[in-house]
């Protein structure tokens, strides 16, 4: 395997690294607690990667076993626990632990009702995934012509 093809073509390189502190509050916060703190997103990082520090509350939550067609999804476990399904089974997950998802790849997380967790998401390349974050509040109230439309723009297929 060789390196891809230069992204950069400049000779002297660019002062354009950022910070999100720790410190920063989330970007997004859920009715049942959960935090969403984007850390670069497809658009900040030229369609690249989108990073997120996803920090459940204290009720479960997560989606069921779903896969996309056009991004890898990665999980860095944290801190505490989270129950990543891999395809085939859920599996427990703890601190430290990684899970790559490749494109096509059946996949699906679940916090654990009292136990905090957090991880990083890692989408690549880089998509829209904070408008889906965003949509998930309405996804209750859509008709059932509305929640496929969202989905199938945010490329998330189901399993039932």
């Amino acid at each position: 395997m060789s390196y891809p093809p230069a992204l950069y073509g400049g000779s002297e390189g660019e002062t354009t690294a950022r910070l999100h502190p720790s410190d920063a509050p989330p970007d997004l916060i859920y009715p049942n607690g959960t935090t969403v703190h984007y850390l670069t997103t497809g658009a900040g990082s030229g369609g690249l990667i989108g990073l997120y520090r996803w920090t459940t509350g204290p009720a479960e939550s997560g989606p069921g076993p779903h896969y996309h067609r056009t991004i890898a999804e990665s999980f860095y476990i944290l801190s505490g626990s989270m129950l990543i399904f891999n395809g085939r089974e859920w599996v427990d997950t703890k601190s430290g632990d990684f899970v790559f998802v490749p494109p096509g790849g059946i996949h699906g997380f679940r916090s654990t009702a009292g136990v905090p967790a957090s991880m990083l998401l890692l989408f690549t390349p880089g998509a829209p995934r904070e408008g889906y974050f965003e949509g998930l509040v309405e996804v209750a109230t859509m008709s059932d012509d509305e929640r496929l439309a969202f989905y199938l723009q945010h490329d998330n297929h189901w399993i039932e």
